[in-house]
């Protein structure tokens, strides 16, 4: 996969510089060529004889040294791809607000190949509106932002804010370079988050969804330059600019919207978990604490995919997912055959670190024409990228 690629790394100031050791490492075995370039403050961190070392190259870290002159247009348009892993807060300011000062930056500004982005801060620093500000400034400018994990900080708490894991950010870049433009003039539907159905103004019924596996799909989806509706019910996650979202709270929204745009789409992947019951009356005042018991008489929600799975048109392709608990299998292939879906993805709540919350997902893919397609517990990126592969190759069969 990367035998042959010209990786250009760029390494700012930050403690995560440590992990670049790691990157250079998996990138040079498995037969990448890589160059690095690093911030005067990124040196401050790590040795440049270090990384020089690893990559077999001279590190370059200013853009003259005595008589000699570092042709940032050229390593600019040398490279395949350009990583900058860490990038710091301050590299992050100065890249949206074209700041040049550096031979990395320099370089940046003349790149020709996609660049991609792994930042790393402290959480305070992470979630400051200024930060967000500047990655979704960034983003606009085309860039590939490497979502930041949850974990320790340098700072000693724990938060967001922390660098992907190297071999998160490899696969990110296999995967990067392994797409095309394979579904540009496409339209995409998904769907994602909890649906919540209010019980009185204040109080509702919902569930554990956070999102995360219908997000990672509407990225991947627009990434391979498909046109994306995301309709997402309340998640907590930050939803990207880089596509269309509509943000819905009830069953009977999302069905609203769903309906409204399918019948343009091309693929349809409904990811949320949408309630299966929503409350016959909902009250119109708060509901006070007076018995000692209560009932609440709920309806069964609309089907939004088997409403979907029967209007939809022969060329039009239908995914759904499957959450379960027990009978997997057999429960998951009873639902792509009453859903008249093209596929079904089965979660199992059983499996670990899958299902609801995680940044991980395990699945298994079953298809109307019998098949079924297992996948490893991955990231909801890989697994983002394994579900749209097997989309691709299933319409294209």
């Amino acid at each position: 996969m990367l035998k042959g690629k010209k990786i250009l790394l760029g390494i700012t100031g930050s403690i995560a510089a440590y992990k670049a050791v790691l990157i250079v490492r998996q990138l040079v075995k498995e037969g990448a060529e890589v160059r690095v370039i690093m911030t005067p403050s990124a040196t401050a961190f790590i040795t440049p004889l270090t990384l020089s070392t690893l990559s077999k190259n001279e590190v370059l870290c200013q853009l003259s040294d005595n008589d000699s002159w570092a042709n940032h247009v050229m390593l600019g348009r040398w490279a395949d791809i350009m990583l900058i892993a860490p990038l710091s807060c301050n590299t992050l300011a100065k890249m949206a607000n074209g700041i040049c000062d550096n031979l990395l930056l320099a370089v940046y500004l003349s790149a020709t190949c996609p660049v991609v982005l792994a930042p790393a801060m402290d959480e305070d620093m992470w979630h400051h509106p200024s930060t967000q500000q500047n990655i979704l400034k960034v983003k606009s400018f085309g860039n590939h932002i490497i979502p930041v994990s949850n974990g320790e900080l340098a700072s000693g708490l724990v938060g967001e804010g922390r660098m992907d894991e190297p071999s998160n950010i490899i696969s990110w870049i296999k995967n990067l370079l392994s797409k095309s433009n394979d579904l540009v003039g496409k339209k995409v539907l998904v769907t994602a988050g909890p649906t919540y159905e209010a019980i009185d103004p204040v109080r509702f019924i919902g569930n554990h969804s956070s999102g995360k596996m219908g997000i990672a799909l509407a990225e991947e989806f627009n990434q391979r330059g498909a046109q994306v509706t995301l309709v997402a019910g309340p998640v907590a996650e930050t939803l990207p600019d880089s596509f269309k979202t509509i943000k819905v709270i009830s069953a009977n929204e999302m069905l609203q919207q769903c309906m409204n745009v399918f019948p343009q789409m091309d693929i349809i992947v409904m990811a949320a978990a949408v309630a299966d019951y929503t409350i016959e009356t909902p009250a119109v005042d708060k509901i006070k604490k007076k018995e000692e018991s209560f009932a609440i008489q709920l309806k069964k929600t609309t089907d939004i995919l088997q409403t979907i799975g029967k209007e939809k048109l022969p060329t039009q392709f239908l995914a759904g997912f499957a959450l379960e608990t027990n009978n997997e299998k057999e429960n998951a292939l009873a639902k792509l055959k009453s859903k008249n879906a093209d596929i079904i993805i089965l979660n199992s709540l059983n499996d670990k670190d899958a299902g609801f919350g995680y940044s991980t997902n395990k699945i298994t893919i079953f298809d109307k024409q019998g098949n079924e397609y297992p996948f490893a517990t991955k990231s909801k990126k890989e697994i983002a990228a394994d579900i749209v592969n097997t989309i691709i190759s299933i319409a294209n069969a």
